[in-house]
């Protein structure tokens, strides 16, 4: 299983939310080049990078700095947030970004989405639907997590399907920066449902534990954050347990 250690840009810092609220916010990091350089030197191979403020905004917001993070990394990159044009994708692939993340145009405009699968290629673009549990379904939001989309994970996941998408990342929004611990019932359903799909798991994560329940019910990636800036565990310590 992949370690994804995660950096979440806000006003060009390190920070996190708490249940996907902008008024939650935490700080950890003034720097992102200095947390982004840690991360490498800890062995990462992969690295999360969210625009918070273009997730918020619904456009790019935090582009340019991530492009600077991206060409400065020897790490891959995946990073999204307020992408929603192709020339976003684009952009973002070609100032060094390995995976361009799609969130709430994968839910509202799926055909668009299908289409930039066959243009880009599904390797380069990782799938992120993000959803609250509400009467034991997963629902999907959008829009930085404040909008309803009306649609479950499944129904989203099938119209999405056309597309032959290969990377998808689940955000269980009551849990991210929580430190309570994955959703494993939701992340075994996800891949009995979707084992076609390389799955990455985020919200929750607290200890070496959780990640190593995450990788028995079969998840092939773990969004990691704050459980690491707080110090629950090393980044070397979770590579070893993915």
């Amino acid at each position: 299983m992949l370690i994804y250690p995660a950096i979440d840009l806000r006003a060009g810092e390190c920070v996190r939310l708490l249940h996907g609220r902008f008024d939650a916010v935490t700080r950890y990091d003034a720097d992102p080049l200095a947390r982004l350089a840690a991360f490498e030197a800890a062995g990462a191979e992969w690295v999360h990078i969210v625009d918070l403020d273009g997730a918020e905004a619904g456009e790019p917001r935090q582009h340019d700095l991530i492009a600077r993070l991206a060409a400065a990394a020897r790490v891959r990159i995946q990073t999204g947030g307020g992408v929603r044009r192709a020339d976003d994708v684009a952009r973002l692939l070609d100032a060094g970004a390995e995976r361009v993340v799609v969130g709430s145009l994968a839910v509202r405009q799926p055909d668009t989405v299908i289409e930039w699968l066959d243009r880009f290629g599904a390797e380069r673009l990782t799938l992120a639907l993000d959803v609250r549990m509400m009467e034991g379904a997963p629902m999907v939001a959008t829009d930085g997590w404040t909008k309803g989309s009306g649609l479950s994970l499944w129904q989203a996941l099938h119209r999405l399907s056309a597309g032959r998408p290969k990377h998808v990342l689940v955000t269980e929004i009551s849990r991210d920066g929580a430190l309570e611990g994955p959703d494993l019932d939701l992340a075994a359903e996800i891949v009995r449902r979707a084992p076609d799909l390389a799955y990455q798991a985020s919200g929750g994560v607290s200890s070496l534990a959780d990640l190593a329940a995450l990788k028995a019910v079969g998840a092939t990636g773990a969004i990691v954050g704050r459980a690491l800036y707080e110090g629950r565990f090393t980044l070397e310590e979770a590579l070893l347990a993915g």
